[in-house]
């Protein structure tokens, strides 16, 4: 339980800094879309942990939403058997799916046993409002 709500941590302090530093990039862009993994189910500890990127046809129709991807780990760290358990926009399932396919965990020791439990991962999809600074 512990090692869980420690990589779910690890997560959402990386997708914060990414989704921070995404929004220094785009300063200039009236709306910065984010997208941040929200939790993580898994016993595994990330190696590379990938955040998807903000379709263009949803940032322009300003569509905002959440993808709960499942997956199974491989005994080398890949994830494989990929698939949306819950969404509440289809256009943001393929770089959900993308997002975990190229994400990569820790391979496990000879000896070790696997679980055998499904991980399941939530990425949220919003567009947060940058405030312009009036000319001087």
């Amino acid at each position: 339980m512990w090692k869980s709500r420690q990589s779910g941590q690890f997560f959402l302090a990386a997708a914060l800094c990414l989704a921070a530093a995404g929004a220094l990039r785009a300063a200039d862009v009236p709306d910065t879309p984010d997208a941040a993994a929200l939790d993580t189910d898994t016993e595994r500890t990330p190696q590379i942990t990938m955040i998807p990127d903000y379709p263009k046809v949803a940032r322009r129709d300003r569509i905002e939403g959440e993808v709960q991807v499942c997956f199974d780990i491989t005994r080398d760290g890949r994830t494989r058997r990929i698939a949306v358990r819950k969404s509440t926009h289809r256009i943001f399932e393929k770089p959900a799916i993308r997002a975990v396919r190229a994400s990569t965990y820790e391979p496990l020791p000879k000896d070790a046993v696997m679980s055998g439990i499904k991980s399941c991962r939530t990425f949220r999809f919003t567009l947060e409002p940058v405030v312009k600074e009036a000319p001087d």
